[in-house]
C-alpha cells in the first residue's frame, strides 16, 4: 500500500462502519470504530496488497468528528469535465460512495452498487460515485465497467467535499447515506456488503415515510450494524 503523504495522512484507527447520532454532532463526542480504510495518496497508483482484501482489527476512537447534519451544497466535475451541482439530484435519497480507481475494496462495490441502484430507483434512491481521482482514470474506468450511474469526479476539489463531511484524514471507499430532504442519515466508511447497504436503505426509506426520526434512524442503524458485527439478527 503506498505511503500517505502528509496533508492526506492516515489517523491512528480509521473506520469500517460509523454512524453518527445529533449527540455526537452537538458534543463531538469520540466514535469507536473497526479499521477497514486504505489511505494513500490522490491519483496514485498502489500495488495489491493484503490489506486491500483482510480487514484491519484495530478498534479505537474517532476524536473531534463532526458531521453536519445536512449535506454541504457542493459542485465537482462530470467525467467530460463539465461543473456539476449535487442539487441536480434535489427530491431523491443518495447513496454518495466516495471511491477511486486504485483502491481494491472500491472497485469490489461497485457491481453492487449498479445493482442497488437498479432496485432502489423506484423508492427515489440514487446512487452517485465521487472518485477522488484524476479524470482520465475514472473516465476509462468507467468505460471498461460500464458503471451505468451518476459518476463525480474530482482530487483535491473532491476532498474538499470530503473535509466538509467531517472526515479529515479520508479512507476509501466510504458512502454517505441521505434522506430526500438532504439529511445526512449515516455515513459508512469501509467496503459495504448486501447486509449493511439493505439494512441502512431501508431505514432511510422509513425517515422518507415519515415512520422515524433521522436520529431514532441513527440509532436503529447503529444497533443494526452491531448485530451484523456480531453475527446475530435480533436483539
Amino acid at each position: 500500500m503506498s505511503r500517505a503523504t502528509p496533508w492526506l495522512a492516515a489517523t491512528a484507527a480509521l473506520a469500517a462502519a460509523w454512524v453518527g447520532g445529533r449527540a455526537y454532532l452537538a458534543h463531538e463526542a469520540p466514535v469507536h470504530l473497526a479499521n477497514t480504510g486504505i489511505a494513500v495518496p490522490v491519483g496514485e497508483a498502489s500495488p495489491p496488497s493484503p490489506a486491500d482484501r483482510i480487514p484491519d482489527p484495530r478498534v479505537g476512537p474517532l476524536p473531534g468528528v463532526r458531521i453536519p447534519r445536512r449535506l454541504p451544497a457542493f459542485r465537482l466535475n462530470d467525467l467530460a469535465g463539465r461543473p456539476e451541482s449535487i442539487t441536480r439530484f434535489a427530491g431523491r435519497s443518495l447513496i454518495l460512495n466516495f471511491w477511486a480507481t486504485w483502491c481494491a475494496p472500491c472497485r469490489r462495490e461497485i457491481p453492487l452498487l449498479q445493482r442497488i441502484d437498479r432496485e432502489w430507483q423506484a423508492h427515489r434512491f440514487t446512487v452517485v460515485g465521487i472518485a477522488v481521482d484524476r479524470r482520465p482514470a475514472v473516465a476509462a474506468f468507467v468505460r471498461r465497467f460500464k458503471i451505468a450511474y451518476p459518476i463525480l469526479q474530482g482530487d483535491r476539489q473532491a476532498l474538499g467535499v470530503v473535509t466538509s463531511l467531517g472526515v479529515a484524514s479520508p479512507a476509501f471507499p466510504f458512502t454517505v447515506f441521505t434522506d430526500r430532504r438532504g439529511e445526512i442519515v449515516a455515513l459508512y466508511l469501509g467496503e459495504l456488503h448486501r447486509p449493511q447497504i439493505e439494512l441502512i436503505l431501508d431505514t432511510v426509506r422509513e425517515v422518507d415515510d415519515h415512520r422515524i426520526t433521522v436520529p431514532a434512524a441513527q440509532r436503529a442503524i447503529a444497533a443494526g450494524l452491531d448485530r451484523l458485527r456480531r453475527g446475530t439478527t435480533t436483539t
